[in-house]
């Protein structure tokens, strides 16, 4: 059975601990960044998420709600940010 939890606040690391070998876990940049940020705190968003959750596998990179408009910038720098920093070695 596959579990996935989508946070939107929650100390990702203290999450990964718990979690990661059991569950997936998602989310987590807030819609306030991909609607009002920059491209640039989108990216640097992601980095950070990635960097903190991706080890191991088990992170879904999302926004931490669904979002029914956003801007188009943003979320380009999101799918940037996987492409570049989202690589499993």
């Amino acid at each position: 059975m596959l579990v996935i939890w989508f946070f939107e606040q929650m100390d990702m690391a203290k999450a990964k601990d718990i979690l990661g070998d059991n569950a997936c876990i998602a989310g987590n940049l807030p819609a306030s960044v991909l609607c009002t940020g920059t491209p640039q705190e989108v990216k640097e968003g992601c980095r950070q998420l990635i960097e903190t959750c991706a080890r191991g596998g088990g992170y879904i990179l999302s926004g931490a709600v669904h979002m029914d408009k956003g801007d188009p910038d943003n979320l380009r720098a999101m799918m940037e940010a996987a492409k570049e920093y989202g690589v499993y070695r």
